[in-house]
């Protein structure tokens, strides 16, 4: 083992290969467009305001933070699993941040940042604007 290993002299090997088209789309994934489903934002806008009647028991809160983050965890994850096709990891985020959001003790939906994430899901879209005449 004094010398290293020679390259062959040899002309190089040519390697055949072919190109194929890409695979269909599968249909059921989800297409673009605002990340959070709107039954969504209505499930954190329904949990949330039932703020109004707890804000002035600080007591209850022991009770009622955690019970206002799994009522809306739940079914903002299966809304975001199910119908709009995330993966389990992104519809487990939005349903958590959804579901810290409802469970802080005052209502989130009357607040800009309430307002900004509804806009953002166009949930304005489920309440048609009437036509100007």
């Amino acid at each position: 083992m004094d010398a290293p290993p020679r390259i062959s002299e040899a002309t190089p090997k040519v390697v055949e290969f072919e190109v194929v088209s890409p695979l269909d789309e599968d249909k059921s994934k989800r297409d673009d467009g605002p990340p959070i489903h709107a039954l969504s934002a209505l499930a954190m806008l329904a949990v949330d305001s039932l703020w109004a009647l707890a804000i002035w028991e600080p007591p209850v809160w022991v009770l009622v933070i955690p019970l206002c983050f799994v009522a809306t965890f739940v079914p903002v994850y299966f809304i975001q699993r199910h119908l709009r096709k995330d993966h389990r990891g992104r519809a487990l985020a939005f349903a958590a941040l959804l579901g810290v959001l409802a469970a802080l003790p005052f209502p989130v939906a009357s607040t800009p940042v309430g307002l900004g994430l509804l806009a953002w899901t166009g949930l304005g879209k489920l309440f048609p604007r009437p036509q100007p005449k």
